[in-house]
């Protein structure tokens, strides 16, 4: 799911009792990983268009995004995953990649170069209007930038019109497009990108 964000509207398995909990963002550990599946389960199917089929979406999250596959992510040394706590329960999450993009349309696309890859980005609705999402985008923002790259990107389904906001009023700006499998069909996703301080074109 590389370069694939679902939007910061994108819901998760949390305990509504922690909607009231404060708020802290840490980086993933491995004993995070079953944690972040179950929510990747219930997050990666409402990222998706109302038109995607069921069984492919239950197929990528059995093979993308089980607690295997985020054990492997915790541990590989170019990824960082934070999470968005609320108590003692996940109630977000980002991923981010320090890897050049091999995806020829991206490549086409980006004008910084080299760049880090804003992979993943989820945030319980429920957090929503108490400063949580922003909160982790900066959290996001401030370990892309300490990679000491100039640029960040992502990608973001076309339909996703809330999530294209914030990340517009995050700083992203939108430079091209490209496609996203999933089962035997391809999404249409927007590329965005920012400079990170200290790169060409940051303020």
């Amino acid at each position: 799911m590389s370069g694939h964000v679902s939007g910061f509207d994108a819901g998760t398995a949390t305990d509504p009792a922690s909607r009231g909990s404060a708020i802290s963002i840490t980086t993933a550990t491995v004993d995070d990983a079953a944690q972040l599946a179950a929510v990747a389960a219930v997050t990666f199917p409402l990222a998706c268009p109302a038109d995607s089929l069921p069984e492919d979406i239950a197929r990528h999250i059995a093979t993308q995004l089980s607690a295997e596959r985020f054990a492997a992510y915790i541990e590989a040394p170019r990824h960082t995953l934070l999470c968005l706590r609320a108590g003692d329960r996940i109630g977000g999450w980002s991923m981010v990649v320090r890897d050049q993009p091999t995806d020829a349309d991206v490549l086409a696309a980006l004008s910084i170069s080299p760049t880090v890859e804003l992979s993943k980005f989820y945030v319980h609705p429920d957090h929503h209007g108490r400063g949580a999402a922003a909160a982790l985008m900066r959290r996001s923002l401030d370990l892309a930038a300490e990679s000491g790259l100039p640029g960040v990107w992502l990608g973001v389904n076309q339909e996703n019109a809330r999530a294209l906001r914030f990340y517009t009023k995050h700083g992203f700006r939108r430079v091209g497009t490209k496609r996203f499998r999933l089962g035997d069909r391809f999404e249409d996703d927007f590329i965005l990108e920012q400079a990170l301080p200290g790169g060409p074109g940051s303020a």
